[in-house]
């Protein structure tokens, strides 16, 4: 059902009159739309005093659900009895109205709206031209909108002037104050991973917590995350069916006051962006959410972060990434593995690999060799092969890379997990 906006009388800002000496008479509005009508129902019990004397009256009252007279909501709009809350992202709308209370012809008359914020001014006015002339009891109309984006004291500026019949130029003004609150409080959370084995490029997960801080329930209608220039974004709160995909809230995705829901987003770097290692250092900016909501009967609202930054994980001046890896190996028996070795620092390394056994795995090869000079922002994929004599999942460790320039080494003891089976040994037992 399409709901009308409607304004009454309660809905004033000022209702007080100008000044006896002006010809004019200045009054806003704040337009707003209605609301569910509310009754407080009385009932009782039949052998009681009064019988079915309350349920009577209720189903008489126009004001109650037929059938369901004892539901507080009734099927009745009712219009706002006071200014009401304005939240950050939604549209302030108000009817600015001019009248003619004298009985002369005013000219030029020229209503100007502004909105003082903490930080600027803005002219909400439609028009800026000046009427020609205003005959008794005319009155001169304008609606203005306004999408609110600061949170804190707003100041609308109403200003009047006009010319009499005498030529006496008169000018007056009104302020109206009203506050506009926060109606969601939003936190994120980053978490780095490393990338899978087939690419070089490193994930990250972001988590927004979204509070509903308002007095009423919310229609989440969009939550996206828009990406920055160097990520590629997918969305993570969906389930995929058969025949179409379903959000992890349900159909109905509403948001009660208080109540917190959880966004989960994967954003990857561009292939661009990601075979350079220095790109991806220090602070790097992720993005900005944008959120679209509705209350009630529909007032729609948005908002925008700022642009969400985390602090890229640091690999120190030599990284090393696998780019294959088994996940089962038999045991006693020699597997391969390919590591990636990236130089993140300005300089040129001169490297040395050396590989120490531990108790359960023990690497196959030359240790010690020379790997070659390694330029800044370069990599260089080496193949190694590995044997481990327990079963179960084994740590792979042991790997030492050492800069000959500066006599510099780099431990790695935490490569990578394998699971290690027997061969001779049947799964059934």
């Amino acid at each position: 059902m399409r709901q009308e906006v409607h304004c009454s009388a309660a809905d004033k800002m000022d209702v007080n009159q100008a000044k006896q000496e002006h010809l004019l008479a200045l009054k806003v509005m704040r337009l707003t739309k209605p609301t569910l009508f509310t009754n407080m129902p009385v009932t009782c019990e039949d052998r009681d005093l009064p019988g079915d004397l309350f349920l009577r009256l209720m189903k008489d009252d126009p004001s109650t659900v037929k059938g369901a007279e004892t539901l507080i909501l009734g099927e009745m709009l009712t219009l706002p009895q006071n200014f009401g809350n304005i939240f950050l992202g939604e549209t302030f709308s108000s009817y600015i109205s001019v009248h003619n209370d004298s009985s002369q012809v005013v000219k030029d008359i020229l209503v100007k709206a502004d909105l003082q914020t903490s930080s600027q001014r803005l002219n909400l006015s439609a028009s800026n031209s000046a009427v020609s002339e205003l005959k008794p009891e005319c009155c001169i109309d304008d609606v203005i909108h306004h999408e609110v984006k600061e949170i804190g004291t707003h100041i609308l500026v109403c200003a009047v002037s006009y010319t009499t019949q005498t030529g006496e130029k008169l000018y007056f003004r009104k302020f109206f104050k009203f506050q506009v609150l926060k109606p969601l409080d939003v936190k994120t959370k980053f978490y780095n991973a490393e990338s899978d084995l087939s690419s070089v490029t490193d994930e990250v997960f972001l988590e927004a917590q979204i509070q509903n801080i308002t007095t009423s329930p919310m229609f989440m209608e969009k939550v996206s995350l828009e990406p920055s220039m160097m990520y590629n974004v997918t969305e993570l709160n969906n389930v995929a069916s058969a025949d179409e995909s379903m959000s992890t809230f349900g159909k109905m995705s509403y948001l009660q006051p208080l109540d917190t829901r959880q966004y989960l987003y994967c954003l990857k770097p561009k292939p661009e962006h990601a075979e350079k290692a220095g790109v991806i250092k220090g602070v790097t900016v992720i993005g900005k959410l944008d959120i679209v909501w509705k209350t009630n009967l529909g007032e729609r609202g948005r908002l925008q972060t700022s642009q969400l930054q985390r602090m890229a994980p640091g690999y120190g001046d030599v990284r090393l990434s696998l780019e294959f890896i088994p996940d089962t190996v038999n045991l006693e028996e020699p597997f391969d593995i390919t590591c990636k070795i990236t130089n993140c620092s300005e300089r040129t390394m001169d490297l040395l690999l050396e590989m120490c056994n531990t108790r359960s795995v023990h690497w196959c090869g030359v240790s010690g060799r020379q790997l070659g000079k390694l330029s800044p922002s370069s990599s260089l994929s080496i193949p190694l092969k590995l044997l481990c004599s327990v079963q179960g999942l084994q740590l792979i460790s042991g790997l030492r890379l050492t800069d000959t320039f500066l006599k510099r080494t780099y431990e790695y003891d935490d490569i990578a997990h394998v699971l290690v089976v027997c061969p001779f040994i049947s799964p059934e037992s």
